[in-house]
């Protein structure tokens, strides 16, 4: 493998990278490189250790479907259970030679004469691939709150995407700002060591049980030696998803059963009404993720738990300060407040055919052909791009249909004796106007929210409209009349 030169660069060693070089080696291609900013693999698996950090997908979903794991020992795995799968994962497919660690990506500029792409990183070397696969996903730019005095705060804060495991919150007074999907779970283990801890909360999720069993010896051992039983059960998991997405993007009316699920939830674990007034969303269910959980409604019925629903005023130095003036002291803040994902695909250094930057294309919004190619984008390719995000299966399913359709662009490329492939400017147009039409009658534009799915034009650019099957009858093999084959 060329050290300076190899054809394909691919960005990141979460699922979509780890994926991407595993399916290349195994079409006999080993000619590239894994760049990963951090020093170990996995990707958001890799970054988040906060407390209770776990799987919110069912596990036998949440793997690739060519390396099913039969030794899950839940149903809804913990961070270190994943971890380990995608280590074991690469190394039999023996991807760790191919990955270089500590190295960060700076910028990518395509050389229009050379037809090229010159790949630097923040030491200052530079790569120059064919192509380059972007699979860094969106949860990896932490997101932090415009709080005003937020600099001002003396006591310890972090970010649970960073989450500070040298500080000991034993007898601590805690702030958590954010109820989302990482605060769900660490919440109720921060409750457990805490003195005393507040939760600001600005909208409430819905949140159903979580059927989270252990898998027993027996049954794992059943899903390893009984020809299909793993891939059986895998297949049962995927289609019960699937139907939650029926409400999603048909009729928010037909999440009629949903709603009734979470809201029992609700009357089951919170006895005080002034709680459960607060805990219960006006909006639409799926508007916002649904979120899983069996303890976080108990936690915050502890005595030494208040939940806070009046915005934050200003952060001072030893306290947070509510717009109705209550003013809590602190010593510790833990921001559960999610990540840039709209902003951490538009801040991407790229710049494409003819010196323009991928911020002139996505002027008007990011989008990507089919979430995986942009016009004027020669061999660039993006796994996790826009509009592939999910809300109610695993996003694995959705990164191993792109994979497939990024062998198959560069696949027509090569019978076609082609050295660059990218989409038809009208092609991509069809293909995301259609899209956008779905999502403006889907729950996420209609359900009466504000949530990460929109961008601050309103407009979806996260989720997927559809079934998955949907993105996969579309989008598994790159249709020749949808790109343009250059010399």
């Amino acid at each position: 493998m060329s050290e300076r030169a190899p054809a394909i660069v691919i960005i990141g060693s979460g699922f979509a990278g780890l994926g991407m070089a595993i399916r290349l080696k195994q079409q006999g291609f080993h000619d590239f490189v894994v760049l990963e900013k951090s020093e170990a693999l996995g990707g958001t698996w890799h970054d988040n250790t906060y407390p209770g950090c776990a799987c919110d997908v069912p596990s036998h979903m949440y793997s690739f479907s060519f390396e099913l794991n039969h030794g899950w020992t839940r149903m809804f795995a913990p961070q270190p259970e994943i971890r380990s799968y995608m280590e074991r994962t690469a190394d039999k497919y023996r991807v760790r030679e191919h990955i270089r660690f500590g190295a960060a990506v700076d910028s990518m500029e395509y050389d229009d004469g050379a037809r090229r792409w010159n790949v630097t990183l923040a030491d200052g070397s530079v790569l120059t691939p064919k192509a380059i696969v972007s699979g860094i996903g969106a949860l990896h730019v932490p997101s932090f709150p415009d709080l005003p005095g937020i600099e001002r705060f003396q006591g310890t804060a972090f970010h649970s995407a960073e989450w500070d495991h040298s500080y000991d919150l034993a007898g601590k007074r805690v702030a958590v700002v954010g109820t989302g999907a990482s605060a769900i779970q660490f919440v109720p283990q921060v409750a457990k060591k805490a003195d005393d801890l507040v939760v600001f909360q600005r909208t409430p999720p819905w949140i159903q049980p979580k059927p989270d069993l252990p898998i027993p010896a027996p049954v794992r051992k059943a899903f390893e030696k009984v020809p299909g039983a793993a891939r059986a059960f895998r297949g049962g998991i995927y289609w019960t998803l699937e139907a939650r997405a029926v409400g999603f993007t048909i009729d928010p009316r037909l999440s009629g059963l949903q709603e009734r699920i979470a809201r029992r939830h609700i009357e089951q674990q919170v006895a005080d009404p002034e709680l459960r007034a607060k805990v219960t969303p006006d909006y639409t269910i799926g508007c916002k993720r649904i979120l899983l959980s069996n303890d976080y409604y108990p936690a915050l019925g502890r005595p030494d738990v208040h939940v806070e629903t009046s915005g934050i005023a200003e952060v001072r130095e030893n306290s947070v300060v509510t717009a109705d003036g209550r003013e809590y002291e602190v010593d510790c803040i833990i921001y559960g407040t999610g990540f840039k994902v709209t902003d951490a695909l538009a801040e991407l250094r790229v710049t494409g055919r003819n010196g323009r930057k991928l911020q002139e294309i996505w002027a008007d919004g990011i989008e990507a052909h089919r979430g995986t190619t942009i016009p004027g984008m020669p061999n660039f390719f993006m796994l996790l791009g826009p509009n592939t995000g999910l809300g109610h299966n695993s996003v694995v399913f959705m990164i191993e249909v792109q994979i497939q359709h990024v062998l198959n662009c560069l696949r027509l490329m090569q019978d076609a004796g082609a050295g660059t492939i990218e989409p038809k400017p009208e092609a991509s147009r069809r293909f995301n106007d259609r899209m956008q039409r779905r999502l403006r009658r889907a729950v996420w534009n209609e359900g009466g929210c504000n949530s990460w799915y929109l961008d601050d034009q309103g407009v979806n650019r996260t989720l997927w409209p559809g079934h998955t099957f949907e993105f996969w009858a579309g989008s598994r093999k790159a249709r020749p009349e949808e790109f343009v084959l250059g010399p």
